[in-house]
């Protein structure tokens, strides 16, 4: 065990010398240079504009569809900026820090926290805050606990994407789905609570197997690290303020109903009001997400073109239209496969497309594939990209075929028993 911890605290420290902290790893993201990324985003939006002005997609439904995302896109924004914010005020850190003090050395205490803590942050405040903002811190609490970095990492990757069923705000498909299918935030969580237990259920076991159990970590124990303390009363103040924000917004979810956009802007507000009085240099343009707003709206103006030109007969050829479980079990497999192929954001649009209005359950069940399927390709979700990209700034090497055939493995069990939960208790 002495020589376990001794290579582990080499490990450690070797990527304490050559990786960035989660702020640091954060402020390294481009802000006003553009990435290959990014190209491909601003591209997306062209094609989107070209589709509309050659009239290959008629300028009465691309209106409909941006009258449709609008509140989305609002969501989005805000719940990003809300997010960064909190980040900034170092809440996450917190948490994180306190939660490996709670685990005193004991692993798999620690590993029932970590996924408390990823899969609570994906269900309340958005997938993509678990992918850019716990990732990397995260990814940083394995430096002063002494704890090997990829078990972590997995975590917020398969969780970003597996617990992501719960609720409207947890995943911007489900602000789609729940819009189709005419649910509140209380109704759709009271349709997807068994399907997204199960899919809990399963990540925690294909965790544990694959990269948390003491064949796979070489220690014991860990060194439970020092607790995060404000520095001073400014640093406290912005702590307390940007997590009563986040607190307001996540109780309010059961209240606002269609309004979620509303609700994360004022809690936004609340955050950026806070930091324009007592740290006004935090406040930049780089804090608005408009690379993945580009995304969004171009991805709105591409797919349903695309759908014109064939798309749309090609997905109801995969999906069909049976009502009942087979069509359910059809249109998962095909959203968690189309999303591995390209990603799940245009494999649920063009999906939700072909689906008859009246079979919620069908579509219910594309969601679950397009939200549990994507882990197996390093594309198939920007939280996965996102995830991902972080784990190479930090230089936690994912050992890719293992990480193809485990998400491989979670993807198929997660989604079946995701999607026979839904049947059972539909």
């Amino acid at each position: 065990m002495t020589n376990s911890m001794a290579i582990v605290r080499e490990q450690v420290d070797s990527s304490e010398r050559n990786s960035p902290s989660s702020a640091e790893a954060a402020d390294q993201r481009p802000r006003w240079g553009l990435s290959v990324l990014d190209f491909v985003r601003l591209g997306l939006l062209l094609a989107g504009v070209l589709c509309v002005l050659t009239g290959l997609l008629p300028r009465d439904e691309a209106a409909d569809n941006m009258r449709r995302i609008g509140p989305l896109l609002l969501f989005l924004g805000s719940v990003i900026v809300l997010a960064e914010l909190t980040r900034q005020a170092k809440v996450f850190d917190v948490i994180a820090h306190r939660l490996a003090i709670l685990g005193r050395g004991h692993y798999p205490a620690l590993f029932v926290l970590c996924v408390l803590f990823a899969s609570s942050t994906t269900m309340l405040l958005n997938l993509d805050t678990t992918a850019v903002l716990i990732t990397p811190v995260m990814l940083a609490l394995a430096v002063p606990a002494r704890i090997p970095p990829l078990p972590l990492a997995m975590t917020t990757v398969w969780l970003a994407n597996t617990a992501s069923l719960l609720l409207p705000v947890s995943n911007l498909t489900n602000l789609l789905a729940a819009d189709r299918v005419a649910l509140t935030a209380t109704g759709f969580a009271a349709k997807m609570w068994l399907p997204q237990l199960v899919s809990l259920a399963a990540t925690m076991l294909f965790l544990w197997l694959w990269y948390w159990r003491r064949g796979r970590r070489d220690a014991d124990r860990y060194l439970p690290p020092a607790p995060i303390r404000p520095a001073n009363a400014k640093e406290r103040v912005l702590l307390y303020i940007t997590a009563a924000a986040c607190l307001l917004f996540i109780l309010a979810i059961p209240f606002v109903g269609n309004r979620i956009g509303i609700a994360a802007t004022i809690a936004a507000a609340i955050a950026v009001l806070a930091f324009a009085v007592f740290d006004r240099a935090s406040l930049r343009f780089s804090l608005i997400p408009w690379r993945l707003l580009v995304f969004v709206v171009g991805l709105f103006l591409v797919v349903p073109t695309l759908g014109r030109l064939g798309l749309s007969d090609l997905m109801h050829t995969l999906i069909g239209s049976d009502s009942g479980a087979a069509g359910a079990f059809r249109a998962a497999g095909a959203g968690a496969t189309l999303s591995n192929i390209a990603n799940n954001l245009p494999a649920y649009t063009a999906g939700e497309a072909v689906v008859p209005p009246e079979n919620h359950n069908q579509l219910l069940a594309l969601l679950i594939g397009t939200n549990i399927g994507p882990i197996v390709t390093p594309w198939a979700s920007l939280a996965t990209l996102l995830c991902l990209e972080f784990c190479r700034t930090h230089g936690v090497r994912v050992p890719m075929l293992r990480f193809v055939l485990t998400g491989l493995g979670l993807a198929v069990a997660g989604t079946t028993g995701a999607v026979a939960a839904l049947l059972v208790f539909g």
